[in-house]
């Protein structure tokens, strides 16, 4: 009952005037950028495609679940890249799924494609789903719960992204519109705000099998920052990364590991705190990666980002 009644709640706060989640969370946002920043499309020089899969807080009824997958690769021009996301997120009776094409131009300041700065661009649709009426209410009759939201929204997104061989630094916007979403007869309204996303990322070469990456990602809304994630990851002999990174009120273990020059696997697990006894909130989230070893411009080199 007590579990029942906070999934009750939290339902209850989302239904009247509520902020649709933008930008899903990922603790290896670092080894796919792209899910985060257009900007990223074609950075590693090669056609490039990503699955991530992540299941929040087992042990929780309606815990939020994320999968993304995105591919993206330089095309016929040097300059330019493309690529393409889609994004479901779902949490509870709430769900979003977002498809968006992306592109960006970038400027090369060498000749073996290691230092870029680019400017990248996405559009989209967004589909908001809540399915109120699932819900059981002490009220039949209430408006709140007696009408569901199925709606299509138009996405524009924005942003920038600079790289050569040790740093990195992107600054996006990744949902622009500013999209309301009405139940009938409007009982029930869902506001996107319009988040701001700083990310960057370091590389330290302690020896030739030894390096250290730290990155970090800050979240702006509304002028505050709504999420800050610092993290620090090892690589060993180019083969394995492990790391920690923490982002408010839990921590992230962090793993991926080289199974060949083409396929990367990726998995983190995660652990938090919110005070409530006998409910687990453990985090799973699976990362795959798949670089295909030709390109037209044959730009193919070691990418730590």
């Amino acid at each position: 009952m007590i579990r029942k009644s906070l999934i009750f709640c939290i339902f209850l706060g989302l239904s009247l005037v509520a902020s649709a989640q933008q930008t899903a969370s990922f603790a290896q946002y670092m080894f796919n950028p792209l899910a985060i920043n257009p900007a990223f499309a074609g950075a590693n020089n090669l056609l490039s495609t990503s699955f991530i899969t992540r299941y929040q807080n087992i042990g929780l009824e309606g815990a939020p679940n994320t999968q993304t997958l995105s591919i993206h690769s330089p095309l016929w021009q040097k300059n330019l890249s493309g690529g393409a996301l889609i994004i479901r997120d779902k949490i509870g009776i709430i769900s979003n799924i977002g498809i968006h094409a992306a592109g960006a131009y970038r400027i090369f300041f060498d000749k073996d494609g290691q230092h870029s700065f680019s400017f990248g661009m996405q559009y989209g649709l967004i589909n908001y789903n809540a399915n109120y009426t699932s819900l059981q209410s002490l009220h039949p009759d209430d408006p709140y719960f007696n009408t569901d939201i199925n709606q299509t929204r138009m996405n524009i997104g924005a942003g920038t992204f600079y790289i050569n061989k040790l740093f990195f630094l992107g600054v996006s916007m990744p949902h622009m519109m500013n999209n309301v979403f009405d139940g009938k007869p409007d009982t029930t309204t869902v506001f996107q705000s319009v988040p701001v996303l700083v990310h960057g990322g370091y590389i330290h070469v302690v020896n030739p099998y030894v390096r250290i990456k730290p990155n970090f990602l800050i979240k702006v809304t509304d002028g505050k920052i709504s999420d800050l994630d610092l993290n620090c990851n090892v690589q060993l002999d180019e083969l394995l990364w492990v790391g920690l990174s923490y982002r408010f009120p839990g921590i992230n273990f962090l793993s991926e590991i080289k199974l060949s020059d083409q396929l990367l696997l990726g998995y983190a697990y995660g652990i938090g705190n919110s005070g409530l006894r006998g409910v687990g909130l453990s985090t799973h989230e699976l990362l795959l990666n798949f670089r295909f070893k030709f390109t037209k411009y044959k730009l193919i080199s070691p990418r730590y980002f």
